[in-house]
């Protein structure tokens, strides 16, 4: 299958049709609106030779009140002809052409697949783009970039019924993605049935009570959940029914790590005895797999049943956040490192997956696994879905093994996706619509050979705080819209206002199907941005401007507040509360940020290593762009280092008197996230002689929780520098022990 479209369609994708685009979503490769069009009967005729599985689908989706009937050929309103195959590089089995004329509608395609993308455009024509009843004339030539276009769905920290799964499935569909990665087993909960080992339903479905609120907070909410899991033969049916829309589904059966349900019904499994329950908090943790001979055969017999089930080509094996404490304590674990003679526990994770990806090849399938699965060297024919960010994949194209691409920072749906101020609790993170849109899938450090290893793209929903359907909706809409696109390969993130334009027209559609989508892009956004005093706050909306009312004294704007026109200067502390309103009518969420001055704010800062990309919203400007960042929220206010220092020089241009520096920092460590080891200050004149003036240990780091006030005494330097040291490895008895902790910094500030 072609991955990547030739030179042909890539050339259309920039100088085709962008006036007065049609309403769909993805935008297909080449469109051609001609002078005519096609006026929808009441009665529409569907030629006899059309396949017939897609076209029920067909009648089916379709939101309008139209009758249908059996034609033959010339008479019928819609047509379809199967091209021959041949050795045509532009060939691909998502191919498809739609012409619509003034007397007929027309689909080509190589395969019943191209036939059912075909019916998605032109479900959407009809739905978005009818004027007076009619269809404008046009002819559509399309195909992907990328062979895979997918979704996940966890299922294991928050369950969900079939018939809820029936419907994720659907949107994808609606959206032309074509594959369903379905997260089955993780510590909090085992959602498959396995006939050989039925107590890894009876015990590991259910667990005792769930975390509930930040994660800081620590609290439960005391109720039994579940059991819930899956039958086969409910299986078997969600599997027929992705089928029938051309939709993949990948099952995820987590090893090593992520096993503490697996373990809560075999103890026998692990490198201690017990006894195991399934985790009742969120993050990671120490109990995991035991690479003996017992476990491998018990991961053979499930897989032996997984692969009975899912006709897919790739089996997802999990292999990310495997902590090695137990690996290390394991007397067997160790022999086994020295009779193979492995370097240490991350080459046993090889071993591990290395073994696991032999079964799975001896049963005619492959392996894809998180990006972790490279530690120790990864596995022959393995495939990886690189979400640590974009490295991983980097590494593996280059090793010339194929690749998902689906990085936390554009690709995480279980992230806060507006105003966390306004928006349901969420993991963390900020992935708003604009920033899923801008994504590219191919690395530039990629050459075109190894390009050819990127699969394509995938956004993940992980569902810790997701307690309902109707919350996996919010989530996924509208940045599934975005996916789409990127995926499709003619996302354009330069014009990304025309895309907003068609996302706020297929929300009728959703409407229509009564989904719960998120409405943030209607929302007021905030950005703050350097001025000459100090900072501003730039205010946005994907309305008319015009309609922005804005209070600068913490008050509820009403339609008499202050229009907004311009960028809002910040010299002092304040609270600014934002809102759209429209012929007179609140049509937004009340946005409120919170500023604290400093003779920091604006100021030029240099960060001499930088964010993991999955929290850099902002980049080193996040630090003094005056706003102080929620302890329990991890939103676009902080900035998270992985294993590294945050070191830190600000630039006050002049000279400038100040006696107490300030910064906050957190700790949370189920998501491996640590006080900070100690903090130093320092002042310089020239930007190369530096004097520390101040110096702090993690026990006042502790006692202060994070807060940190420091008084500096009388200070008049034109430089300030702040280096917060990392945790580093995280010390046995922790979540994620001999990992990289986490280091979180939110706002430097001097006065």
């Amino acid at each position: 299958m072609i991955r990547v479209l030739s030179a042909f369609f890539v050339l259309f994708s920039i100088i085709s049709f962008s006036q007065n685009r049609l309403n769909i979503i993805p935008y297909p490769q080449k469109v051609n609106v001609i002078k005519g069009d096609f006026p929808i009967p009441e009665v529409f005729r569907l030629d006899d030779n059309l396949p017939k599985e897609e076209t029920e689908y067909f009648k089916k989706r379709l939101i309008l009140d139209l009758k249908f009937q059996n034609s033959k050929g010339q008479d019928a309103d819609l047509v379809y002809y199967q091209l021959p195959k041949s050795n045509n590089l532009a060939q691909n089995d998502e191919f498809y052409t739609l012409e619509i004329s003034s007397k007929q509608i027309q689909i080509k395609s190589y395969t019943n697949q191209g036939y059912f993308l075909a019916l998605q455009t032109l479900i959407q024509l009809i739905q978005n783009n009818t004027k007076d009843n009619k269809l404008p004339a046009l002819k559509i030539e399309d195909q992907p970039k990328f062979s895979w276009r997918g979704m996940h769905l966890d299922v294991c920290r928050h369950f969900f019924t079939v018939e809820e799964v029936k419907q994720y499935i659907d949107y994808l569909a609606m959206y032309k993605l074509n594959t369903f990665h379905w997260h089955l087993t993780d510590d909090q909960g085992w959602r498959i049935e396995i006939k050989k080992y039925p107590k890894l339903t009876q015990i590991g479905s259910k667990r005792k009570e769930s975390m509930i609120g930040a994660y800081v907070d620590n609290t439960f909410d005391g109720k039994p959940y579940g059991p819930y899991f899956y039958t086969q033969e409910q299986i078997k049916d969600v599997v027929k029914y992705a089928q029938k829309r051309h939709i993949t589904v990948v099952p995820e059966i987590e090893m090593p790590g992520h096993a503490l349900a697996a373990l809560s019904a075999y103890p026998e499994l692990a490198c201690t005895k017990g006894p195991f329950e399934a985790a009742t908090k969120w993050g990671v943790f120490d109990d995991v797999f035991c690479p003996k001979d017992e476990t491998f055969k018990f991961l053979e017999n499930v897989l032996d049943e997984v692969v009975s089930l899912f006709p897919s080509q790739y089996i997802h094996i999990g292999g990310d956040e495997c902590p090695k404490t137990r690996w290390k304590e394991c007397a067997h674990c160790q022999e086994l490192i020295k009779k193979n003679n492995l370097k240490d526990e991350h080459g046993l994770q090889s071993y591990f997956i290395h073994r696991i990806e032999k079964y799975v090849n001896s049963k005619g399938r492959k392996i894809i696994g998180w990006d972790e699965i490279l530690e120790g060297g990864l596995a022959p024919n393995a495939a990886v879905m690189s979400w640590t960010g974009v490295n991983g994949g980097i590494e593996a194209a280059k090793s010339n093994h194929f690749v998902v691409m689906t990085p936390g920072s554009y690709c995480y749906f279980d992230h806060y996706q507006g105003d966390p101020g306004t928006e349901p609790n969420a993991f963390g993170g900020f992935t708003p619509l604009d920033k899923v849109y801008s994504y590219d899938p191919i690395p530039t450090e990629l050459n075109a050979e190894q390009v050819k290893y990127i699969l394509g793209v995938q956004a993940n929903l992980w569902t810790e705080y997701i307690l309902d359907f109707k919350q996996v909706q919010y989530m996924i809409f509208p940045r599934l819209f975005a996916l789409s696109e990127v995926g499709w390969g003619t996302a354009n993130p330069n014009d990304y206002k025309e895309f907003e334009g068609r996302v706020i027209k297929q929300f009728k559609i959703l409407d229509k199907m009564n989904v719960n989508y998120a409405k943030s892009i209607y929302n007021i956004s905030g950005k703050v941005i350097p001025d000459n005093k100090g900072i501003a706050y730039e205010l946005q909306s994907s309305q008319n401007p015009e309609g922005i009312r804005y209070t600068l004294d913490g008050t509820e704007p009403t339609i008499n507040s202050q229009i907004y026109q311009n960028p809002i200067a910040v010299t002092k502390s304040l609270i600014i509360k934002s809102a759209y309103f429209e012929n007179g009518q609140l049509k937004s969420a009340v946005s409120s940020q919170s500023f604290t001055a400093s003779k920091a704010s604006g100021k030029n800062i240099v960060l001499e290593q930088q964010p993991n990309e999955n929290y850099s919203f902002g980049g080193a400007f996040t630090l003094v762009d005056g706003i102080i960042g929620n302890q329990k929220q991890l939103g676009k206010t902080w900035l998270g280092f992985q294993g590294k220092d945050v070191v830190a020089t600000i630039d006050f241009g002049q000279k400038t008197q100040f006696s107490e520096v300030y910064f906050n920092t957190l700790e949370n460590k189920g998501s491996w996230i640590h006080w900070a080891k100690s903090a130093q200050v320092f002042v310089s004149d020239d930007n190369k002689n530096f004097k520390m003036i101040k110096e702090i240990r993690k026990d006042e780091i502790l006692n202060a929780k994070g807060k940190m006030k420091l008084n500096v005494g009388y200070q008049n330097s034109k430089y300030l520098k702040i280096k917060i040291e990392n945790a580093g490895i995280i010390p046995a008895g922790n979540p994620g022990a001999d990992s990289k902790a986490w280091l979180f910094v939110d706002e430097i500030g001097a006065n």
